[in-house]
């Protein structure tokens, strides 16, 4: 059962990541199980209404059913009423994109947004996705939070954003991530430079209460042409006030109270 199960997610993740589908001996290849297994559980998937075919012999997709499944968890813990409204305004003030992850275990994973770009180059990702750690303001401003220790522990699991991957100025060794973890911590909200995605930078900050652990993180990124690093200095305290505000309103959802990250050497 458990690699029925373990096979199953990753086809689930697979096709997460490819909005086109995929067919059956592509997935097959790239999860490493005969063609026989993928189909069978690509037929148990479609019945449940997870996958379907865009043809007869034709490709494997998701259907919506995932993402409603997900819309409706945020829905019940309550997180978009609480937050959404401070996402609205910290994206008009700041004229870009607004983005909550919320920590989930040992990962970080965006939740909700608000874009205020109106016009001109927008830089707007899927929701839904798990931080990179190493290399997103988002991760950076979580990780500023734990122990040098803790930190390099949750980076070495997760790796090292590569440049060729990520941005040209990803952080790629211990001594160079160390360093934006000082900066951030001095701060107290981190800055990145095309280390996430070329041309874009942001900054970040942990939602948490007093000295408790981080909730959760709330940054601002936009195309580096236009958010540059004075502006992205100048909007350091408006991001940290709602930040505050943010971590002052999380008893309205059940989520942000629980995210708590389980390093075990945090302290």
């Amino acid at each position: 059962m458990a690699g029925v199960m373990e096979r199953t997610l990753g086809i689930l993740e697979l096709l997460a990541r490819e909005a086109e589908g995929l067919p059956l001996a592509v997935i097959a290849e790239r999860l490493g199980m005969p063609r026989s297994a993928a189909h069978r559980l690509l037929t148990d998937l479609a019945r449940y209404g997870y996958v379907r075919q865009v043809r007869d012999q034709g490709d494997y997709m998701l259907t919506t059913k995932m993402v409603s499944l997900g819309l409706g968890f945020l829905g019940e813990m309550g997180i978009l009423d609480a937050a959404q409204p401070l996402l609205d305004r910290l994206a008009e003030r700041s004229g870009e994109l607004v983005r909550l992850a919320v920590v989930d275990g040992r990962c970080l994973t965006w939740v909700a947004k608000a874009q205020g770009a109106t016009r001109g180059l927008r830089y707007d990702p899927d929701m839904g996705a798990v931080a990179k750690l190493s290399c997103s303001s988002s991760g950076l401003a979580w990780l500023s939070t734990l122990s040098d220790e803790a930190a390099l522990e949750l980076v070495a699991e997760q790796g090292f954003g590569n440049v060729e991957e990520y941005g040209p100025n990803a952080p790629t060794t211990v001594t160079a991530l160390l360093e934006s973890l000082r900066k951030t911590r001095e701060r107290g909200f981190s800055l990145t430079l095309e280390t996430f995605a070329p041309g874009m930078n942001a900054i970040a900050a942990p939602v948490r209460r007093g000295d408790q652990a981080a909730l959760g993180t709330l940054s601002i990124a936009g195309p580096s042409i236009r958010f540059t690093e004075e502006r992205m200095l100048a909007m350091g305290d408006t991001l940290l006030n709602v930040a505050d505000e943010l971590a002052a309103s999380t008893s309205a959802s059940s989520l942000l109270r629980t995210g708590r990250p389980s390093t075990a050497s945090q302290l």
